[in-house]
């Protein structure tokens, strides 16, 4: 394998991780502190990552340097990152049974000592979702925190008015209205962000040729 083939299998793989993980050329970048021409240069095989960057994004993958390094074909790409991502949805559901399974060990304690606290589960959903939220964020890229976000908003305020017991107090769930407004209006101004984000970087740029021209005509 010459340089150039080798850079290229390089390539593939970098754009195959960065694709499958749903991140743009400039978030990669933004979390190995390079600019996304830099990303854009080591995709299409003009250059490659130096040894410290291609273990920085190894670890950011969960992989080794050696599969980066190495010619894969397509099927077997998705069968060695397939387990990673089921790894990663067995933590975050054995996190959240993990939560209930306290929230049983409270209830069992109370019950036997005479007290009888029924809604003590419902004090389990927003420990959830904050332990979602979390894990949303770290692997990944937040995709799901609105969901997560609205659930632990109402879940906190069911929690608030089954642990006061005065179910009188029905107009506290009104808070959540405005909650989830703003959640969705954060929604909002992240997609906004995005979109605005690709449209500069795939905006068309005038090459060298035309603004040669451009100033021959305007210097006319």
């Amino acid at each position: 394998m010459d340089l150039k083939e080798f850079r290229m299998v390089v390539a593939q793989n970098i754009y195959f991780l960065r694709t499958e993980n749903h991140l743009t050329q400039y978030e990669l970048g933004q979390r190995l502190n390079y600019s996304d021409k830099a990303i854009s240069k080591w995709e299409r095989g003009d250059g490659l990552p130096d040894a410290y960057v291609l273990s920085n994004i190894a670890e950011l993958f969960g992989v080794t340097v050696d599969y980066i390094l190495t010619e894969h074909k397509e099927q077997d790409k998705k069968i060695e990152t397939e387990p990673k991502n089921k790894i990663k949805k067995i933590i975050q559901c054995i996190a959240n049974v993990a939560v209930f399974a306290v929230a049983m060990l409270i209830y069992v304690i109370l019950h036997n000592v005479g007290i009888n606290h029924p809604f003590i589960f419902i004090y389990a959903v927003p420990t959830c979702a904050i332990i979602d939220i979390v894990i949303s964020a770290v692997w990944y890229k937040g995709r799901g925190n609105l969901i997560f976000s609205s659930l632990l908003v109402w879940s906190t305020l069911a929690t608030i008015y089954f642990g006061i017991g005065n179910f009188n107090l029905w107009t506290i769930f009104l808070i959540g209205i405005p909650l989830q407004v703003i959640l969705f209006l954060i929604l909002g101004i992240k997609i906004t962000i995005t979109f605005t984000k690709v449209d500069r970087k795939f905006k068309p740029r005038k090459n060298k040729e035309a603004k040669t021209n451009e100033d021959e005509e305007k210097g006319e």
